[in-house]
């Protein structure tokens, strides 16, 4: 069947994408939120949680964050920011340290109070707070695909790289790349590949 493999293919026959067209050579596009669901029904989900400093500021409201990755390039952009967002950077050389948005209601639950006095540019140091997060490898099988982040951004997920879910909030599924998964978190309950 074109090389699909089943877990694939039901999720993309439970999702509804009126007129896209799915070709053998095309990056299919997949529910991350379905995917992660039957990783965990199969046992194949782990635990992880983000442990490594960051840097963050406050955002500028109506600033978009352009996340690249090292090697990449851009990885998503963000919605224009709200009062009280956050622009977080990682201590992460590997994906060029990349910045990201994270939303106010969001970010203390993740990151907590500063560890430092803002800097020139207005970062401070902030320790994660290390919420136990749903994860698995996107593996060979899977291949790569494409999703819609929950902030609306389209997003890749290629081989190699985590799926992570807020366990607390479904819908926070989202890819994180596999340098940066590998540079930022800590596995507490490796996934089974």
């Amino acid at each position: 069947m074109l090389g699909i493999n089943p877990l694939r293919l039901a999720v993309l026959a439970a999702i509804s994408l009126p007129g896209l067209v799915h070709a053998a050579e095309t990056t299919q596009v997949a529910d991350q939120v379905a995917l992660m669901e039957q990783a965990k029904s199969q046992g194949i989900a782990g635990i992880a949680k983000k442990t490594l400093p960051v840097d963050a500021r406050p955002a500028v409201v109506g600033e978009i964050v352009v996340t690249r990755i090292l090697g990449e390039g851009v990885e998503t952009k963000s919605k224009p920011a709200e009062q009280g967002d956050w622009v977080v950077r990682n201590h992460c050389p590997e994906t060029g340290n990349e910045q990201y948005l994270v939303k106010a209601t969001k970010f203390p639950k993740r990151y907590g109070e500063p560890q430092s006095k803002p800097d020139a540019e207005g970062f401070s140091a902030f320790r994660p707070i290390g919420q136990d997060m749903n994860y698995f490898i996107v593996s060979n099988q899977q291949g790569d695909f494409h999703f819609t982040a929950p902030w609306g951004e389209e997003m890749v997920a290629k081989v190699g790289d985590a799926i992570v879910q807020t366990p607390s909030d479904t819908k926070d599924t989202y890819r994180v790349a596999a340098a940066a998964f590998k540079c930022t978190y800590e596995i507490t309950k490796p996934a089974k590949e």
